[in-house]
């Protein structure tokens, strides 16, 4: 038996065919382990600002009748989107009790920054939803995230959006945000 010696003429196959079986090892781990940590389809974490913090009760001198929330403009959604899904958040906060400030800049107990995103399949979408309450020194208070499918996507998974399934998101929404409020 021979041997020839190692070039790198002759370890760059054996290197190249490594290189890339190990890089789709990597990947399938990566995703196997992501997946294994999520039950259900979840925005990215890169959509809001830090890390996860607990959830805690808003502080107990206020009353849940004298809070108050201004919604910052939402992040991700195009401007008529973000529009409809204002003007329903606002009646289902109408509907239950909560008090919104409508103003830029104006004072409230609490405010909500939105972040949102959709994807598309060939015969649907779902929008990722993620709303973080802070309170007047921006620490997160409250997190509500969730998911919302709906049918009827080409393209662009957004034009799939319709009043029904931002309606859906809304109601959600402000009922887990009054539950929390009225919780402590």
């Amino acid at each position: 038996m021979t041997h020839r010696p190692l070039t790198q003429a002759t370890l760059m196959p054996v290197v190249t065919a490594f290189s890339r079986y190990s890089a789709q090892i990597f990947v399938v781990a990566l995703l196997t382990g992501l997946a294994a940590c999520q039950s259900s389809p979840q925005p990215p974490s890169s959509v809001g600002p830090g890390g996860p913090v607990p959830t805690v009760a808003p502080p107990a001198t206020v009353r849940a009748e004298d809070a108050t929330f201004a919604f910052e403009p939402f992040t991700g959604a195009p401007g008529n989107i973000a529009d409809e899904l204002s003007e329903s958040i606002g009646e289902q906060a109408r509907r239950q009790g909560l008090t919104l400030v409508r103003r830029v800049g104006a004072q409230a107990t609490y405010r909500v920054n939105g972040y949102l995103s959709a994807a598309g399949e060939p015969s649907s979408a779902t929008v990722f939803y993620v709303f973080d309450v802070v309170d007047s020194s921006g620490r997160r208070l409250k997190r509500i995230s969730g998911t919302e499918r709906t049918s009827g996507t080409a393209g662009d998974p957004w034009q799939a959006v319709d009043g029904r399934t931002l309606d859906r998101i809304a109601n959600r929404s402000v009922v887990e945000l009054e539950a929390w409020l009225n919780s402590r």
